[in-house]
């Protein structure tokens, strides 16, 4: 599974990035970036995300240490809006590829990017993401990220980083910039 420098047995656990501040994705990049430096391989599954955003280009040098698919379409889920069937369908699809992933024996890393916020637009069940956690095998390290997390996730999990929205340029109206926000 693992070229790791390290022979003690890796022990896997439940990690959330959650809260309004910016970073949860940052973080879980970050994460799987030091996993790489040390063999261990990561598998990103990115839910609502359909857009080109820049960590797709630089992640690819970094194949196979790190895999990265997407499950969302180009448009924008928003409060307010019903999501599309297809949003259904391609969240539904993107949790059975997560579970793939992690039972997959090839990864030691599997990141849920975003599922905390199709959790939020009921894309899937919290049953279904719960379920999905009963399946992990010891050795695999599961991350969940995004808003909203719901409280039996964070019931769930090992480490919970909250990430607090103290300030942001958004809310004067910039918008996401290349290299930084997408």
């Amino acid at each position: 599974m693992s070229d790791r420098r390290d022979d003690r047995p890796f022990r896997g656990y439940i990690q959330v990035y959650t809260g309004t501040g910016k970073g949860k994705t940052t973080a879980a990049l970050g994460l799987a970036l030091r996993a790489a430096g040390h063999g261990l391989r990561t598998y990103i599954g990115q839910f609502l995300k359909g857009q080109d955003y820049g960590e797709l280009r630089s992640l690819e040098p970094l194949s196979p240490l790190i895999t990265i698919e997407q499950f969302g379409r180009k448009g924008f889920i928003h409060v307010g809006r019903d999501p599309e069937k297809e949003d259904y369908e391609r969240a539904r699809r993107g949790l059975d590829k997560c579970r793939e992933a992690m039972l997959s024996g090839k990864y030691n890393i599997v990141v849920l990017d975003e599922v905390c916020v199709a959790l939020y637009f009921r894309l899937l069940s919290e049953k279904d993401v719960l379920d999905f956690l009963d399946r992990k095998p010891e050795a695999v390290e599961i991350v969940l990220t995004g808003r909203y997390a719901p409280q039996a996730v964070l019931d769930r999990a090992d480490l919970v980083t909250d990430m607090a929205g103290v300030k942001h340029y958004y809310d004067r109206g910039v918008q996401a910039r290349d290299g930084i926000e997408r």
